[in-house]
């Protein structure tokens, strides 16, 4: 008598141990990163609204007991944060603006340029990122300051202009463009501008507004060079002037206001990145699957 060999039950798709070592294996650790970046910013943002008195105690609370805006009132007496504010955004604007067109330019040359040792060039791009900047904070200020750029603007935008990262990736991105596109533009009678402008670019839009996001986030955030070149306190960018917010004698004292000042900041460049989070996971993400 022949047995007939009948077919295992489905199993099934959510069961106990697999939906237990999905969390621990990755909703667990994507939460305790999550807090582990978020924990300090919520801290420092409701610090911002705490009296003195709620920040410097021995029995530390979340929430602050009396909300105030104490802090952010005297930010605004103690230092001049309208014209602060505004040296950050025409500095981050107008450098980042130059930083990233030039990546653009020089990357399509890399890419679609024919001339000689051009990857002889790259290589040498490919060095500058290994450099720390700190190398080139004295040779720089010696510079500058020979030129007359202390106390300027352009003091604290030309020598940041070169940015190899910018290039690097998108000389990647341009290396994956369909070859038929530019060759199609060729034949139409288009140029190097036309075909940059008019194809390249309107492709490329989210890898040029990733390297956008990282160009502006690091101009204004930058700290070190801006306070090396500018000493006066109407020629500060917004991370240099919360310097002036510590009181020396007593810096306890001022981590009420450091808080209110660090929340200025960092909101222009979390609005920023509202702004282009779609651009930028596209960006992130694009070329990562092939056919």
């Amino acid at each position: 008598m022949s047995t007939v060999d009948l077919p295992a039950p489905p199993r099934r798709a959510l069961s106990a141990r697999s939906l237990l070592d999905a969390v621990t294996s990755a909703y667990v650790p994507l939460l305790v990163a999550v807090l582990v970046v978020l924990f300090p910013l919520l801290w420092m943002t409701l610090s911002s609204f705490k009296p003195l008195t709620e920040i410097i105690t021995q029995t530390p609370a979340l929430l602050p007991q009396a909300p105030t805006t104490e802090n952010y009132a005297t930010v605004a007496e103690r230092l001049p944060f309208a014209r602060v504010f505004a040296n950050s955004v025409l500095v981050t604007a107008v450098g980042a603006a130059i930083k990233v067109a030039l990546a653009v330019f020089t990357a399509y040359g890399l890419v679609f340029v024919r001339f000689p040792l051009k990857n002889w060039i790259f290589a040498a791009l490919l060095v500058t990122l290994m450099v720390p900047p700190q190398v080139a904070l004295l040779p720089n200020y010696t510079l500058i300051t020979a030129l007359g750029g202390a106390d300027t603007y352009w003091g604290i935008i030309l020598p940041g202009l070169g940015t190899a990262f910018g290039t690097f990736l998108l000389r990647q991105h341009f290396r994956t463009l369909p070859p038929s596109l530019l060759e199609a533009a060729e034949l139409d009678g288009a140029g190097h501008w036309r075909r940059l402008t008019r194809v390249v670019l309107p492709v490329s839009a989210p890898t040029v507004a990733t390297v956008a996001l990282i160009t502006i986030v690091y101009e204004w955030n930058d700290y070190l060079w801006p306070l090396v070149i500018i000493s006066q306190p109407d020629m500060m960018t917004l991370p240099v002037g919360l310097t002036l917010l510590a009181n020396v004698d007593n810096r306890a004292a001022a981590y009420g206001q450091l808080m209110a000042g660090s929340v200025a900041v960092i909101v222009p460049v979390l609005i920023v990145f509202v702004a282009l989070q779609r651009h930028i996971i596209a960006g992130l993400t694009q070329g990562a699957v092939k056919d």
